[in-house]
């Protein structure tokens, strides 16, 4: 009798095998959600729909977008972590994302750890952005006024621990100057108040301030990363003014952290596939990102890397809140 429910057990551990393996190679048999932990109309929204749609042809399955947005994204980020993990529920962020434990303590998931990279879409560089008004031409000159008028530079973010809240804090950190953070739960506010000299910079992608930089009323004194921006305007970068500061937000697709390499092999080349279309990435650039392409296994190691960089910030931000 022992041996019969020895060998009982062992069929059907078999069988569930091979049920698991082949829908593995029959992924995806059924919808797909990707769930954008932000509000819709923001980036990541914008983002996940444009990806959606394109994984919806190539899959031959129907690709939605759940909103799940709140408490800066955790939210979206627990119900992802919560979800099986057989890539029928994805995630789509940006570099917040992975900050969230050095954010919020006794988080119920580990935002590093509980997921996989899937893929990598691009980065979008930082744009150092003041008003027209403040009367500042460079870099150098920005600096030197944050220098001699110490708290009184105030610059807008996102919100706290967001990707712009660190990007101004990092430049303050590697300048040695003391900028006042002022987060923001409307992001269109921030263009308000820069215009109205409530705030005195900003450090957000191109995209969104795009329009102001072209008709004059705001000005961007720098970009950080290790190339000018040269159309449609230019903007050097800070190492060329011989200020050592470089950030970008990045953006990609995470599934829950046990999910099967084989599945996560097959998300990633489809959007790699979509990356590459010219349509999409002209939509991309419009959002001021730039496709950015690495290996399956590298965004793990990716997200590390940049989280180890900015380990002394994240601590200093988190032992002020």
């Amino acid at each position: 009798m022992r041996i019969f429910k020895l060998a009982a057990l062992s069929l059907a551990a078999t069988v569930a095998l091979g049920l698991q393996v082949r829908s593995q190679d029959h992924y995806p048999s059924r919808t797909i959600s990707i769930v954008a932990p932000i509000t819709a109309g923001t980036a990541i929204d914008i983002l996940a729909r444009l990806y959606a749609d394109k994984l919806s042809k190539k899959f031959g399955q129907q690709v939605v977008v759940v909103n799940r947005a709140g408490a800066g994204g955790l939210i979206g980020a627990q119900m992802v972590a919560n979800s099986p993990a057989d890539g029928y529920t994805v995630i789509f962020v940006n570099s917040g994302h992975a900050i969230l434990g050095a954010m919020n303590k006794n988080l119920p998931f580990d935002p590093v750890a509980d997921f996989a990279g899937v893929s990598l879409v691009g980065e979008a560089p930082g744009i150092v952005v003041v008003p027209a008004t403040l009367g500042v031409s460079t870099l150098a000159e920005f600096v030197a006024l944050a220098k001699a008028k110490p708290g009184t530079i105030n610059y807008g973010s996102a919100g706290v621990g967001t990707s712009t809240h660190l990007a101004g804090a990092y430049f303050a950190l590697k300048t040695g100057t003391e900028l006042v953070h002022v987060p923001y739960t409307v992001s269109s506010t921030i263009l308000a108040d820069l215009l109205g000299g409530r705030i005195q910079a900003s450090f957000v992608p191109l995209a969104f301030v795009l329009p102001l930089l072209q008709d004059g009323r705001l000005r961007a004194l720098a970009v950080g990363s290790k190339d000018p921006i040269t159309d449609p305007i230019k903007v050097p970068t800070a190492l060329s003014q011989g200020i050592d500061y470089e950030y970008a937000t990045w953006y990609g697709i995470l599934a829950p952290g046990k999910t099967p390499k084989p599945v996560l092999a097959a998300l990633n080349q489809a959007i790699s596939e979509a990356s590459s279309e010219p349509d999409l990435q002209a939509k991309l650039r419009a959002q001021g990102i730039e496709r950015r392409a690495i290996g399956l296994d590298q965004f793990d190691a990716h997200v590390r890397s940049d989280m180890r960089r900015l380990a002394p910030l994240l601590k200093t931000i988190a032992d002020q809140r």
